[in-house]
């Protein structure tokens, strides 16, 4: 058992059980964290607490304890998030002694899947990963409904993959996680950084509040001196590298500018791609069997943070739900991606061109209750890259689903527009001709759409392979 005394600087010395920002949880001996929020206000919720029999309150200066709180103890901090995360670290104690974090807009999922992918095969059987895709491991797959889960969480699944013998773990950052303090109190060994195109701008307002969310990764979460791993063709690079190098990391920087891990050529093939890679001053000739430019960058900024032989990335799987062969169209490919961020679908695009012997096919939509200025933007990539461009639903949550498409068809005028999800993957099933690609873009791995507060079974992945098994009867 801890002592509060043991998990925060203070002088009031009681029994901890557990630690929980949630009041519902809160049972005998626990400690309330009531964070402040935007929709939310935690100290709304501290008598909940203490009548569930919390024995301690986590709080900002200025709190007040209801007058019948009995034994129960208040904590002030400036900044109770943090305070939070760093007591949920200290109370759960065990960590992977390797953990690898990765940010940025695009490309966190499959870059620690790459990560496990990339230890496992070079004898590393104690691996892991956390994110978007949940929890993976050996035996273990535990799916997951945050890219950064919330603190108390994370720490407590950091202990039970320590307590089971996992050694190397890669984990996405999320922006907001970061911004929250959710990672504070992880021990990384290394931090990657992929990318930084619009996105989230709902959440942090402008690009450069966007890169310092991002940036708190390396300038004041990761312990200085570790593995700083970061894409020299990113525009931020420079800036990023100095605040990498104020913390005193190690810098590895990958791409067509990298120093350390430098991308020479890069070849479409019909099982993926020919890549040339100096690393180390060692040029290496790889097939590598994923296709997509962006996915080459993903594999390569995993090769940084694992520091594996090159060889390794020859072995390397496709990510579901990122570039997902859905196989069996008997004229052309069809794909199941993501991409729900401008950047990303373009990338998607532009990769998939040099793959395409005839017409390159797009489907995609816009979430509801999110940023409404990519809605256009959007749409205009889709109709400028693609010879084919399909405006459907995707999770319209709150918002007119016809709404969000009329958006996105305002520089798409020439696109066609299927609201029904199910129907428009299915017509573009049946639009394909010899040597096509057919992209699904914006849902990915997700098995389910949310509509006016109901969550309905659907995968991509499943509802075009059931398209593709129609046209074969």
């Amino acid at each position: 058992m801890h002592s509060l005394t043991d998990l925060i600087q203070t002088d009031k010395s009681v029994p901890v059980e557990g630690i929980t920002s949630d009041s519902r949880q809160v049972r005998r001996g626990f400690v309330f964290a009531a964070l402040p929020g935007t929709k939310v206000m935690g100290q709304d919720y501290i008598e909940d607490a203490i009548r569930h029999g919390a024995s301690a309150v986590l709080a900002q200066p200025g709190t007040k304890l209801p007058q019948d709180a009995g034994q129960t103890v208040l904590v002030e901090h400036t900044n109770p998030r943090q305070a939070l995360a760093q007591m949920a670290a200290k109370f759960y104690e065990l960590q992977p002694e390797t953990i690898a974090a990765v940010t940025g807009t695009n490309g966190k999922t499959s870059t620690v899947n790459f990560c496990q992918q990339l230890w496992h095969l070079s004898g590393t059987k104690s691996c892991a990963s956390i994110g978007t895709l949940g929890v993976r491991g050996p035996g273990m797959v535990r799916s997951g409904s945050m890219t950064t889960p919330d603190p108390v969480s994370l720490h407590a699944e950091l202990a039970d993959l320590a307590a089971v013998g996992i050694t190397h773990l890669a984990m996405e950052a999320s922006s907001h996680g970061l911004d929250q303090y959710r990672l504070d109190g992880v021990k990384m060994t290394a931090a990657g950084y992929t990318n930084l195109s619009h996105d989230h701008l709902d959440y942090h307002g402008d690009m450069d509040r966007y890169f310092q969310s991002k940036a708190r990764l390396f300038a004041e979460v990761m312990p200085a001196g570790s593995r700083a791993v970061l894409n020299a063709d990113d525009e931020r690079y420079d800036e990023l590298k100095v605040i990498c190098e104020k913390a005193g990391h190690r810098i590895i920087s990958y791409g067509e500018a990298g120093d350390d891990i430098l991308l020479k050529g890069r070849t479409p093939k019909p099982e993926g791609q020919e890549i040339e890679i100096i690393v180390d001053g060692q040029q290496h000739v790889l097939t590598f069997p994923i296709v997509g430019d962006f996915q080459v960058m993903n594999a390569l900024c995993a090769l940084g943070l694992t520091g594996v032989e090159p060889k390794w990335l020859e072995q390397l799987r496709g990510v579901p739900g990122r570039l997902q062969l859905v196989p069996g169209h008997p004229k052309g490919a069809v794909y199941v991606d993501y991409a729900h961020t401008p950047d990303a679908l373009e990338h998607v695009l532009q990769a998939l061109r040099p793959h395409t012997n005839n017409r390159l096919i797009c489907l995609i939509g816009c979430g509801g209750d999110r940023d409404t200025k990519k809605r256009p933007v959007m749409g205009r990539i889709a109709s400028d890259l693609a010879d084919i461009a399909i405006i459907t639903d995707d999770n319209p949550r709150s918002e007119d689903p016809a709404s969000i498409r009329k958006a996105m068809l305002e520089f798409a005028p020439d696109a066609l527009e299927i609201g029904d999800r199910r129907e428009a993957i299915k017509h573009g099933i049946n639009l394909m001709e010899d040597g096509d690609v057919f992209v699904i873009a914006g849902k990915g791995h997700e098995e389910g759409q949310s509509v006016a507060g109901t969550i309905h079974p659907f995968n991509d992945f499943t509802e075009a392979h059931s398209a593709i098994e129609g046209i074969k009867t």
